[in-house]
């Protein structure tokens, strides 16, 4: 008899393992052929072992027949990288106020760094990753965002080179999908004079998903999902349910445009979104081949 690889699975035995693998049978079967749009930021991107985990995770869904398409932040990476340079990033209502220098950074950390290290990794678990920016294929078309604050309608705060999408063209995501390879975007727009934008990652990944009209999106976070005032796990949330956590101030800071695009995207027809802990080892494998809920999943009514 062989021993299983992983040593962490020993105890189990062959015929528990093959109920295991039986059980992700019927999600294999409802989610074949499908597209799942993947915000993939928090510890998840961080830490090397959870790293390793995601990419086997991709690349099985994949290999299962899903369509995974990735939409990647790399919030920590531009702060470090700013640091350097003697900035600190600043945030008006969880958005990263951007200036012209600082948009130099955002595009060479998110284009460059981070995302040909999560391409590495997708390839090196044996899958087929190409990254994109939204300049490529003319995917993300933006236009500079007018923040309105949120306790004064009357007062608008400049954010820089901060977008907000107007189109989205995904014409070449569903080639390379359809090719069998699986894209990697970093959630930079360009405008009509061909000026860059920095867009929140959650937003591309929402906007994203509803133009698609994917099966799912899975947003990976660095929390248990979204908590209630005392710290509990909501795993079920309405529309008017979030409109509610919004007004008493319980949704704040950097989750507002995370719930307000999850929202967007499970109104305009995506099936399921879903807001999952990234600090668990194969969360997404986990939330979309098993029945436990590793999350807070966002309803449209």
């Amino acid at each position: 008899m062989t021993t299983p690889s992983n040593p962490d699975l020993a105890h189990i035995t062959p015929r528990d393992q093959a109920e295991i693998l039986a059980q992700a049978l019927p999600y294999i079967r409802k989610y074949h052929g499908k597209t799942l749009v993947i915000k993939y930021g928090g510890n998840a991107m961080t830490d090397p072992a959870l790293q390793q985990d995601f990419a086997e995770d991709v690349v099985l869904l994949k290999l299962v027949g899903m369509n995974p398409i990735v939409v990647h932040g790399g919030g920590p990476q531009i702060d470090d990288a700013l640091a350097k340079l003697g900035k600190k990033g600043t945030f008006i209502q969880g958005m990263r106020v951007t200036d012209a220098e600082t948009m130099e950074v955002v595009e060479w950390v998110l284009a460059g760094e981070v995302q040909q290290d999560i391409v590495g990794l997708i390839n090196a678990a044996g899958g087929k990753a190409v990254g994109l920016t939204g300049r490529d294929g003319g995917m993300i078309r933006a236009h500079q965002l007018k923040m309105v604050d949120k306790d004064d309608p009357a007062l608008e705060h400049d954010i820089g080179h901060v977008g907000e999408i107007t189109a989205i063209d995904p014409s070449v995501v569903i080639a390379l999908q359809d090719d069998q390879f699986i894209p990697v975007i970093s959630p930079i727009g360009f405008g009509d004079a061909g000026e860059s934008y920095n867009i929140n990652a959650d937003l591309v990944a929402s906007k994203l998903a509803t133009v698609l009209k994917a099966e799912k999106l899975l947003m990976l976070t660095n929390i248990r999902g979204v908590l209630d005032k005392a710290g509990e796990l909501l795993t079920n949330l309405s529309a008017r349910e979030i409109d509610a956590l919004f007004a008493d101030g319980t949704i704040s800071g950097g989750m507002l445009p995370k719930i307000a695009g999850a929202l967007e995207a499970a109104k305009c027809g995506v099936n399921a979104v879903h807001i999952i802990d990234g600090r668990v080892p194969h969360a997404l494998l986990l939330e979309v081949l098993t029945e436990q809920a590793y999350g807070t999943m966002i309803r449209s009514k």
